[in-house]
């Protein structure tokens, strides 16, 4: 395992993260205890140390199985957790949302919840639109004022408010954000257009979630036959299974197999050679030492260039008007051919 930089936190955290939305028995896709631990162990073991759980994640429990399971060597573990979302049912319009009373209640519940006394990384875990970003901040930053988060981070968001919360960190001292946390994966490409370049410009960490696009880059629906013209999702599955994303997971099943590597462990490795730490899950110790293994490799601008074109998207206006011949012509003097001028900013 090798460790990185979580933006500019001097943080250092493993190349890849441990998701433990499975842990517990709330969901039909959940595990007990006693099968998760096997996964843990095999994390550990391999190195890793950047653990990802939400306050809400089987109902509360998977913060109380990762606690359990980092007890032994609390200090070791780069623990990230989150707030805004509850379970519902709770008949209480306050026990969601970003503000304040929320952050607090569930802060405090999900210290209690992992038995630690302060949690590594606190996300946002998604944006609700309705508090200020600069109360946000300044509710979080009285959090890490009290040593119970150490840094702050926003999941599921517009660039535009992480750009304005960097401002505020710039120009009032406001807690920085050190992370962001987005879905990401072949199929789903669209955080290249502006949170990509963001998280570059301010040096800020990103995490993602559904690396492996729920099942579709693991050769699941195209190397099995009795998946192939399968069009169900699956629980956890938020793409579509598609014509186009069909033909994304083919070409990465070919080129996965010219590399004698799964299609799996490909799709994270193209992930991490852009700076971005994919948050793994697994149901045995077998299949995330699998996925660990993706660590190891290492891919050429050749293959990086045939994977980023079997995936390409549309860049949507204005980058995509950008890249007409017209603009370029006029933009750069007609000299664009002789200038290193990337597409668009997410793009290599």
């Amino acid at each position: 395992m090798r460790y990185r930089l979580l933006g500019k936190s001097g943080l250092r955290v493993s190349q890849v993260a441990l998701g433990t939305m499975t842990f517990g028995t709330a969901a039909d896709w959940s595990r007990p205890e006693a099968e998760c631990r096997p996964v843990f162990d095999a994390f550990a073991e391999a190195g890793g140390n950047f653990i990802d759980t939400a306050n809400m994640y089987t109902g509360g429990e998977s913060e109380c199985i990762v606690g359990r399971l980092v007890k032994a060597d609390r200090d070791r573990f780069v623990i990230a957790s989150k707030y805004a979302n509850a379970v519902p049912g709770s008949g209480d319009p306050n026990a969601a949302g970003m503000h304040r009373k929320s952050l607090t209640r569930s802060l405090d519940a999900s210290l209690k919840r992992l038995g630690v006394d302060y949690i590594d990384l606190y996300f946002v875990h998604w944006w609700d639109f309705t508090t200020p970003v600069e109360e946000v901040q300044r509710a979080l930053g009285d959090a890490v004022s009290a040593g119970k988060i150490l840094h702050v981070g926003l999941s599921d968001v517009p660039a535009w408010v992480v750009s304005r919360a960097q401002t505020f960190h710039e120009l009032r001292g406001m807690v920085p954000v050190t992370a962001m946390q987005l879905e990401y994966s072949l199929v789903q490409r669209s955080i290249e257009r502006e949170h990509l370049p963001l998280a570059k410009a301010h040096d800020i960490g990103v995490t993602a979630w559904s690396p492996l696009a729920g099942g579709i880059l693991t050769g699941k629906y195209t190397r099995n036959s009795a998946n192939a013209g399968s069009k169900r999702m699956d629980s956890m599955q938020l793409q579509p299974l598609d014509a186009r994303n069909r033909e994304i997971a083919v070409a990465l099943d070919g080129i996965a197999d010219e590399l004698g590597v799964t299609s799996g462990q490909l799709a994270l490795a193209w992930m991490m050679s852009r700076g971005v730490i994919p948050i793994v899950g697994a149901t045995q110790a077998e299949q995330l030492n699998e996925n660990l293994a993706a660590a190891a490799i290492t891919l050429d601008e050749t293959t990086l260039k045939r994977l980023d074109d079997a995936s390409a998207f549309d860049a949507g206006h204005p980058y995509s008007m950008l890249e007409w011949d017209m603009p370029m012509a006029l933009g750069y003097g007609g000299m664009f051919d002789q200038i290193d001028i990337p597409r668009f900013p997410g793009r290599r």
